[in-house]
């Protein structure tokens, strides 16, 4: 008997060998990809609907019906391809799509903050730096460190073919990052809360959206989620992210899963497709995919749905937001259905909307902060690079702007004594 790899859930990949090797489950399995295929009635004759049907049946009783997969094993899209073989059909209006393909994530994320492993240099600062300590944090984990440098050389480097970078080079590599490093890492960089824009920039900038994300025009909408689902893995992850961050508003979280790591585990499973979203700006938290609906025509309300769960999502901004301020989601389900509004309105007021930087804030974070808010391409590369590697913290003392704050400083003792006499 195979055994059951993901709870009490078969691996799709076990479910299929045991139905091929299967005298009585092998043929019903080729009879139903054969519906699916062709339409049945080409393949099977007159009475293909009836063997589909009778084939489906049979299966629902096999290992098949209740398998799943795991986000980044190996093999993945092939067990993804016999879950969908089972989970897709629709015959005489019976659906058998479930909610996901991958196994669930049974908990509720720990929010386990990493220990800034500059403290040292934090002593008497008024605000600490998420983003940049997260950076740090990657740096001295091994695979974090190693996969992250990885993706960032592939995004960053020009393709004779490809133009000045190869983006299915750099998306693969994108896709092993999330799926491989722990969240403990990969949601620091990624949801670390900001309160000024270059803090926020460090953040839009983590996933390379000059080669990952961004492009000289936006496509259409329903043009990329029509490639997203033809191809087995981003179909799935779409499916996982629509179920997992389901908002809800009889939840205290706003997510009909009440689970806000789930939400944000989904999230991380569509970077490096081709609906890769990311922070739309580096003003506010919102997030979304680089598409438009604008040439949607009779189908502009299909493409708004398929936008809003982004950027109507309130259960994926409760999710990011909670996770900048360590909120547990237990504490928020505590409270009755419908009491979200107002404090989770208070967090949305409170949270990393706010723009206002302050000399204090920007002495805080790295110094490449006292450069232009919106760095040029080469020194956005130059910051990856550094991150990755740990470069000497004088890297970018010669910055004008650090010079300029410099003399300010050395000539504030002389303005005070002047203006006491």
């Amino acid at each position: 008997v195979p055994r059951l790899v993901f709870g009490n859930r078969w691996d799709c990949l076990t479910a299929g060998d045991s139905c091929s090797s299967d005298e009585a489950c092998s043929p019903r399995l080729r009879t139903l990809r054969q519906c699916i295929a062709g339409g049945g009635s080409v393949k099977l004759g007159p009475g293909a609907r009836n063997h589909c049907e009778n084939a489906v049946t049979a299966l629902l009783s096999s290992p098949l019906h209740r398998c799943q997969c795991k986000r980044g094993m190996k093999r993945e899209k092939n067990c993804l391809s016999i879950y969908w073989s089972l989970k897709q059909s629709v015959l005489h209006g019976l659906s058998l799509v479930e909610n996901y393909p991958y196994e669930p994530v049974e908990r509720g994320f720990d929010y386990v903050r990493l220990a800034s492993i500059a403290a040292e240099s934090e002593v008497g600062m008024t605000t600490v730096n998420r983003c940049l300590d997260a950076a740090k944090a990657c740096n001295v984990d091994e695979t974090c460190q190693k996969l992250r440098t990885e993706y960032v050389s592939a995004c960053i480097a020009p393709s004779a073919l490809a133009g000045p970078c190869n983006r299915a080079r750099c998306s693969k590599a994108l896709r092993k990052f999330f799926d491989r490093v722990p969240p403990d890492y990969t949601h620091e960089l990624l949801f670390c809360p900001c309160s000024d824009t270059a803090c926020a920039e460090r953040r839009r900038q983590t996933i390379v959206p000059a080669c990952s994300y961004e492009e000289r025009e936006k496509p259409n909408c329903l043009v990329q989620l029509r490639v997203c689902e033809a191809d087995y893995v981003c179909k799935s992850r779409w499916a996982q992210f629509q179920h997992d961050c389901q908002p809800s508003k009889l939840t205290a979280s706003g997510c009909q899963q009440e689970n806000y790591g789930a939400c944000l585990i989904a999230y991380t499973g569509l970077i490096g497709s081709i609906i890769t979203p990311n922070y739309l700006d580096n003003s506010t938290s919102n997030v979304g995919p680089w598409c438009s609906c604008a040439a949607s025509g009779n189908f502009r309300d299909q493409c708004n749905h398929f936008l809003s769960h982004f950027h109507d999502n309130n259960c994926l901004k409760n999710a990011i937001l909670a996770f900048g301020n360590d909120t547990e989601l237990k504490s928020a389900t505590n409270q009755a259905p419908g009491s979200n509004t107002n404090a989770y309105n208070q967090m949305l007021v409170t949270s990393t909307e706010t723009t206002t930087t302050t000399i204090g804030a920007a002495m805080d974070t790295e110094q490449n902060i006292l450069r232009p808010q919106m760095p040029t391409q080469m020194n956005e590369r130059d910051r990856l690079w550094g991150d990755s590697t740990l470069p000497p913290p004088d890297l970018y003392d010669e910055s004008p702007a650090a010079a300029h704050l410099a003399m300010l400083m050395w000539l504030l003792p002389f303005l005070l004594l002047a203006l006491q006499l």
